[in-house]
């Protein structure tokens, strides 16, 4: 609640005028409970750099293993010496998100709320679903070519996982996904990594509500695709498909000239995600008699190997949700 600015605060200004007729008012001490888009981006990705960030504008240099070279050997051949590197990835912090509120006074003495720790715990939720959305949207880019397209697969090149236009003002090709197929795309996801040596352990899939619906609906009385011993059928539960765990998420990139959505799979080897909320502060406000809650969160995020990321670019089969 705020009243206009410059409005004197008095009775009158705070209350509708009298009627003749006496009606109190009662503020009730408990809220609507508020529900928030789910993120995974701590889920998916790899986080061992964040005590080493401060401030944004900070760089976290990141030594990658060097790849040794193995050579054919003959009697009496001289050997040729490899000085291995490293290569040097740079997970940059350049980002940062904040948010700034004030409580008057003159609400703060009526409220029986503390309202200052609704606001932050709504702001901590909210900045998670900002970072999430941005970070999520970056990933196609840096993906592996091997991993994406309508002939990925490193060896084979013959899996089909839709691909957007390189113009994204114009209609791509992405696949239709229904309850039928939504497992062999799944499966399909699986084998592209497979064919890049990513490790199947700690594997992860990112989709949309619309495709988690589809597996719901799908026929999964094959008990050993869910790898939990119970149906999903049965229990209702999503859990891991073929190696990855699902995470349902509403937050990421879609494109509205072909209605499709990018679905990530990945392993969290390949995504790199630093983050620290470097400033959250309360302090008197010099404009009002209120006192402000305000904090900075900092990040970075970077695909550190394309490898171990592939993209389904996928759209919902209308006629069968």
């Amino acid at each position: 609640m705020a009243f206009p600015v410059g409005t004197p605060f008095s009775g009158a200004a705070a209350n509708p005028a009298y009627s003749g007729t006496f009606i109190p008012q009662i503020w009730s001490g408990k809220l609507i409970e508020k529900f928030y888009n789910a993120t995974v981006l701590a889920a998916i990705s790899n986080t061992d750099y964040e005590g080493e960030i401060k401030n944004q504008g900070d760089t976290v240099n990141i030594r990658t293993k060097p790849t040794i070279t193995i050579n054919s050997y003959s009697a009496d051949q001289a050997l040729v010496l490899q000085r291995p590197a490293s290569n040097i990835v740079q997970l940059q912090i350049t980002q940062g998100e904040y948010f700034n509120t004030v409580e008057d006074d003159v609400y703060a003495v009526q409220s029986d709320i503390n309202m200052m720790s609704m606001w932050a715990d709504d702001a901590a939720q909210q900045m998670k679903i900002v970072i999430d959305t941005q970070v999520l949207s970056t990933l196609y880019a840096s993906v592996s070519a091997y991993n994406t397209g309508l002939t990925a697969g490193k060896i084979t090149g013959k899996f089909n996982l839709g691909a957007p236009n390189a113009n994204i003002s114009l209609a791509g090709n992405p696949v239709i996904v229904d309850n039928t197929n939504v497992l062999n795309y799944i499966i399909d996801l699986g084998t592209v990594l497979d064919e890049q040596n990513i490790p199947e352990q700690g594997r992860w899939l990112v989709i949309p509500s619309w495709m988690a619906g589809f597996i719901k609906k799908s026929d999964l009385r094959q008990v050993s695709i869910s790898g939990d011993g119970v149906s999903i059928l049965r229990n209702g539960l999503l859990g891991m498909i073929d190696r990855f765990t699902l995470y349902a998420s509403n937050l990421l990139p879609t494109s509205t000239v072909d209605n499709a959505w990018y679905v990530f799979a990945g392993h969290s080897h390949g995504l790199t995600f630093a983050s620290q909320i470097s400033k959250i502060e309360t302090l008197r406000s010099e404009q009002t008699f209120g006192t402000i809650l305000r904090g900075l969160q900092i990040y970075g995020s970077k695909v550190v190997d394309g490898t171990a990321i592939a993209v389904l670019y996928a759209t919902p089969n209308t006629g069968a949700l």
